[in-house]
């Protein structure tokens, strides 16, 4: 399942014009130098936790599969592994809302190019306008055009669709529907640049909730799928025959026969319901449709299936249930592209006791569903279930019948039969998704085996982390949707979530600094306690019990010994208990919905902050008392922590671009801070493992330093930063939390808001080369040393990342990389470099906050490029005038 997900930071973005903007999705451009480290980035493994509203297949090439997330970017399918490359990490601080994608188009004439429709919310949440992205390297690097609305990845209605469509015949030509009554758009140009269809006519009419104050349910959800029949047109010829779905229940489908010159309502169609997918079989002429009787993807209570023939006009109610027998509306809709007469369609918003998918291999003329009762409670399942790659989703549930563990899906919006293989098919839930590779053993009354196909997908929006100094575990995570999980292993999937009480939501966890075993975590819970606690390392749990009036889970802190524990819950004021939370008391002196935490070394001491005040007890959390110091953010986006192993030594991130912004330090407690100086903007503050030869752990913080957004490490108590991650890895918004590894110098884990938990190691495992460095030598002078890895390949095209490590005595403040192609290869885009080639030879150099390198640092950079015949690695460096190591 996916809730909707407020970010807590106020972020400014300017809405572009309606051109195309530089081959990038970039931060702006530097203003300051600053250190660079080359670091590793990958997940944590959980695979999936999320809404996955929809997967495309290319129609012409086989294997080549999209699948887009509501919040959390876009993947590619690789066959070779049975895995998902994220093709949006890219998509930076500034642009967040642009993780949010509401329609995919893979382009069938010409399979490398791919089209994504990206924002997360049309409404105020959201400050910035939609976009749509286009890549020529399927997915590797993508082209912006900006859009003047607002699109909704994240909005009632996301699992319709597809909104973007390109023309089967002409493949220049492409549409878009819109939200908010900003109506249906064309490109003719590949998605450069877009214009209103000013004729179509009706720009929709559904909402959800008209009387949302917000604007979340109140907006018209718009022009919603645009289809194509191929058999209208030629190759190189605009297509004749288009039809578009517009959110209004009396007239949600309309046709062009003129290529889009002029539109009218498809005659005698039925009323009362909405469209969610209008699929086409032009083999047999048959424009099939899935109705409900709401926008989904959550509700629905009345739905249908119908079958217009195109040649003459003709409806026909192919439903596989009387209306009267549903309760739920009907979606993922799909032909069998090798056996037309071959549909599918799922009953999407069918939560309890199970999401049902239909299957007809007569054009609907009868159907068979994926399970029956038998005699109720008891079904019986053309299906069986196999989810030990993935064991958490079963929910560590133990439901009486009909429903069953884990379930056949909810939110069910896509699902897509392979048009090249017909025993494979995928489909998306709230939390995975799930596929099969013989789904034809349905039609002999055999069993088909559904799986999940998830791996490498991974869609969580995550609330908190916590790297404990020892015990098992080597993360908790604090998630939303799915709870969160103990980490034992990164490249491992959990068995579990949290369980005992399980939480829909974790909002905060924490253990206690010297006694690891000692776990807390709060949540929401639509009934029961909202404060759970471990003594095992997390391993197991109970429940506490709740104070009166909590609504939800809020923040939590545990005194360093595991003796206490301090509570500022949703719905009641902030409180405090000794043992583990059979009764509390309420604290005083400190607001109520106070973010707390806990000294790291005296058990007794716990800090809050609220409305630029921060707050400290010095009694276990019975009374707080304001602190002096001023200057602090006024605002509540703020987070902080308590340095473990000294006492009183706080650092607080946080604040909003009218106000006070940064980074700040106390070392008396909490009764004065000092702001740093060189951070323009901070957002979260966590420690790590001190390199060698330091006296002070590691700092990590999502911030702005130097004019440049992104993930920043200091080893001298930020005197100097490091920005670790790239323009290539950014993840949209990363202000929720972040925290070193105390066990692993250099390893940081990075909340993201739908790209789950990224975790990043360095390539300087010592951390002996500082940060910051110094030297004014003109040139580079030493040896130096070249990683070229080759990350992704494709026909025609590559993807690598170039690691450049001086391995000399001297500073660099300045270097320039020089290599030739063995196979005549091309650079198409470099980022975090400045490039040029001549021949087969190319050049890379330093761009302004990359050209210090301390010895035993290293630099890196990546690029997009062609190739024909061969992709042969260089096998020469060179560094201005000196040969470099190649490992």
């Amino acid at each position: 399942m996916r809730r909707t997900r407020i970010l807590t930071a106020v972020l400014a973005l300017t809405a572009g014009l309606l051109a195309g903007t530089p081959p990038a999705l970039a931060a702006p451009a530097p203003r300051a130098a600053l250190a660079a480290d080359t670091y590793t980035w990958h997940n944590a493994r959980i695979d999936g936790g999320g809404f996955v509203p929809g997967i495309v297949f290319n129609r012409s090439e086989k294997n080549l599969v999209y699948a887009r997330t509501d919040i959390g970017g876009a993947y590619r399918w690789q066959q070779s592994t049975k895995t998902w490359t994220p093709l949006l990490d890219s998509v930076g601080w500034a642009d967040w809302g642009h993780t949010g994608v509401v329609s995919l188009a893979s382009d069938a004439v010409d399979p490398d190019r791919v089209y994504a429709a990206v924002g997360t919310y049309t409404n105020s949440w959201d400050p910035g306008n939609g976009a749509v992205l286009r890549s020529a390297d399927r997915g590797a690097t993508w082209q912006k055009t900006d859009l003047p609305f607002k699109l909704g990845g994240n909005m009632p209605g996301r699992g319709m669709g597809e909104r973007l469509a390109v023309d089967p015949h002409r493949n220049s030509v492409l549409y878009l529907g819109a939200p908010s009554g900003k109506g249906l758009w064309r490109s003719t140009d590949s998605g450069v640049t877009w214009s209103q269809v000013t004729n179509f006519p009706n720009p929709g009419t559904y909402r959800q909730d008209p009387g949302d104050t917000t604007g979340y349910a109140s907006d018209n959800q718009g022009i919603v799928w645009v289809t194509f029949d191929e058999s209208t047109g030629s190759a190189g010829a605009t297509t004749k025959t288009i039809y578009v779905g517009v959110a209004d229940q009396d007239n949600a489908v309309y046709r062009s026969t003129d290529a889009g010159a002029t539109w009218s309502r498809l005659p005698g169609q039925p009323t009362g319901h909405l469209a969610h997918k209008g699929v086409l079989d032009a083999q047999n002429g048959y424009l099939y449709l899935a109705y409900s009787d709401k926008g989904g993807p959550y509700d629905g209570g009345k739905g249908r299936l119908w079958r217009y023939a195109t040649a003459t006009g003709t409806w026909t109610d192919i439903s596989p249930v009387a209306e009267a027998d549903t309760y739920y509306g009907f979606s993922g809709l799909s032909v069998d592209r090798q056996h037309p007469g071959t549909v599918m369609a799922t009953a999407y918003s069918s939560w309890w006791p199970d999401t049902q998918i239909f299957r007809s291999t007569d054009s609907g003329g009868s159907w068979t569903g994926a399970w029956d009762y038998t005699s109720y409670p008891n079904r019986s399942n053309r299906y069986t279930m196999d989810v030990s790659s993935s064991p958490w989703l079963t929910f560590g549930a133990n439901p009486s019948p009909p429903e069953q563990t884990p379930k056949l899906g909810w939110m069910t919006e896509s699902l897509e039969i392979d048009p090249f293989d017909s025993a494979r098919m995928m489909y998306g839930t709230g939390a995975t998704i799930y596929g099969t590779e013989n789904l034809t053993d349905w039609d002999g009354g055999g069993r088909f085996t559904v799986k999940p196909m998830v791996r490498g997908l991974e869609e969580t929006a995550v609330n908190d982390l916590a790297a404990p100094p020892s015990g098992g575990a080597q993360l908790f995570s604090a998630l939303g949707d799915i709870g969160g999980f103990r980490h034992t292993d990164l490249t491992k999937v959990p068995s579990m979530m949290y369980t005992s009480p399980t939480f829909t939501t974790t909002t905060s966890l924490d253990f206690a600094e010297t006694n690891p075993n000692t776990v807390v975590r709060v949540g929401n819970l639509d009934s029961g306690p909202h404060v759970a606690f471990s003594t095992d390392n997390g391993a197991n749990w109970f429940a506490g019990s709740d104070p009166s009036g909590v609504s939800g889970g809020g923040t939590v802190a545990a005194a360093a010994d595991g003796s206490r524990f301090v509570w500022s819950p949703e719905g009641t004021g902030v409180q405090y208990t000794t043992g583990f939370g059979s009764s509390w008391s309420a604290s005083s002196g400190i607001p109520a919905g106070a973010v707390v935490e806990a000294d790291r070394v005296d058990p007794k001491t716990f800090y809050g902050f609220k409305s630029g005040r921060f707050y400290v007890s010095s009694d276990g959390g019975a009374t707080f008392t304001a602190s002096p110091a001023s200057g602090l953010p006024s605002g509540d986006s703020v987070r902080f922590k308590a340095l473990p192993g000294t006492e009183g030594d706080i650092w607080l991130a946080g604040g909003a671009s009218d106000g006070a912004y940064g980074l700040w330090h106390s070392t008396d407690g909490g009764t004065s801070f000092t702001k740093l100086a060189g951070v323009e903007q901070a957002d979260t503050i966590g420690f790590g493992k001190a390199a060698t030869g330091a006296s002070y752990q590691t700092l990590y913080t999502s911030a702005q330093i130097g004019g440049v957004r992104g993930i920043f490490r200091s080893t001298d108590k930020g005197a100097s930063w490091t920005r670790i991650n790239d323009d290539a890895h950014q993840w949209g918004w990363t202000g929720a939390a972040i925290t070193g590894d105390p066990r692993v110098y250099g390893r940081v884990y990075v909340a993201t808001n739908g790209r789950g938990v990224i975790y990043g190691d360095t390539s300087d495992p010592s951390g002996g080369g500082g940060d910051g460095g110094g030297g004014t030598d003109p040139t580079p002078t030493g040896a130096c040393a070249v990683g070229y890895r080759i990350t992704n390949q494709w026909s025609g095209g590559f993807q690598a990342d170039v690691q450049l490590a001086n391995t000399g005595t001297s500073t660099w403040s300045g270097w320039s990389l020089n290599w030739s192609f063995p196979d005549g290869q091309s650079v198409s885009q470099l980022w975090n470099a400045e490039y040029g080639q001549s021949g087969a030879t190319v050049t890379a150099k330093n761009v302004a906050w990359n050209g210090t390198v301390a010895p035993g640092s290293s630099v890196g950079f990546g690029f997009t490029g062609s190739w024909s015949g061969a992709n042969t690695r260089p096998t020469s460096f060179r560094l201005d005038d000196q040969t470099c190591a190649v490992p």
